[in-house]
């Protein structure tokens, strides 16, 4: 009986993880569909984007299904600021990592992009960039 009980636990932790794992499977497999035929896509912690036919849209994963969350004409596309994700309005040095977003400035408005790493937000700034004069 005492072996069953010290068992108990990992058997929680087992059907826990699986249960993530298969939110996951399900989240990744919506993404693919949602991106198919993207020029430029992403997916992590703060979201999923993509570029289709010069409109970038992003989205959140919530309640099983991506909830659109913003878009923008790459065409319009003016400035883009690599600045902190919860502080305010500072920019991020070259040597800062972690959470960001793109502020994407143009068309007399402005959004911001959510990234869950910084890195690979700069590596979008230099894509955004690159199409938008492509657009012109």
């Amino acid at each position: 009986m005492m072996h069953g009980l010290l068992w108990l636990p990992l058997l929680l932790v087992f059907v826990l993880l699986t249960s993530l794992g298969w939110l996951e499977r399900r989240r990744q497999r919506l993404f693919r569909e949602w991106a198919e035929g993207a020029e430029l896509a992403k997916l992590d912690g703060c979201g999923a984007a993509r570029l289709v036919d010069g409109v970038l849209t992003w989205s959140t994963f919530e309640a099983g299904k991506l909830e659109p969350k913003g878009s923008f004409v790459i065409k319009q596309l003016e400035l883009v600021e690599l600045l902190s994700l919860g502080s305010g309005e500072a920019p991020l040095t070259d040597e800062s990592q972690g959470a960001c977003r793109l502020r994407l400035v143009g068309g007399g408005e402005q959004k911001d992009l959510p990234f869950s790493d910084a890195e690979r937000a700069r590596r979008w700034i230099q894509e955004l960039m690159a199409r938008s004069r492509c657009e012109l």
